[in-house]
């Protein structure tokens, strides 16, 4: 009883036009969301709550785990559960955003160690983000991979 008077609270408050609303977010915090939360469970969700159900995912030519993915389920699979398993620390960390209409550029610096060499790696990367309707319906990735495929060997 008690839990559905707060859904029902929850409810209300949640009414569009409400003043107690947050504003929508903009592509570029949407973009900024998925590399900025307090943790990488909550990048993940981010993603998973802003991706299309049809968004294309580019890996690089020559990136380990290069090709073209389509919807969350393939992307997890052929990036992100592959990055987790295989790599120690795995992370990119943003140094700055380029915006244009709904297109976006993310730069910075990936990092970690391949689990089965222990070698430490970093590589310089481009994130080619394109939204539509508040949804991301595509990223491209663009790499200097030849260090990553070192620490690979």
């Amino acid at each position: 009883m008690v839990r559905q008077m707060i859904f029902s609270l929850a409810g209300l408050v949640a009414l569009p036009g409400c003043s107690v609303n947050k504003k929508a977010m903009t592509s570029l915090e949407i973009i900024k969301s998925t590399y900025e939360g307090k943790t990488s469970e909550e990048n993940g969700k981010n993603l998973a709550k802003f991706l299309a159900e049809n968004a294309s995912w580019t890996e690089a030519k020559g990136f380990p785990y290069a090709g073209t993915y389509v919807g969350f389920d393939a992307i997890v699979k052929n990036v992100f559960y592959r990055l987790a398993t295989e790599w120690a620390n795995y992370k990119f960390t943003p140094e700055g955003y380029i915006a244009d209409g709904d297109k976006f550029a993310t730069y910075g610096t990936y990092s970690g160690a391949y689990k089965a060499t222990g070698k430490y790696f970093e590589a310089r990367v481009t994130h080619l983000w394109k939204l539509k309707d508040g949804k991301i319906v595509s990223f491209e990735q663009f790499v200097d991979s030849k260090t990553v495929v070192d620490a690979m060997k």
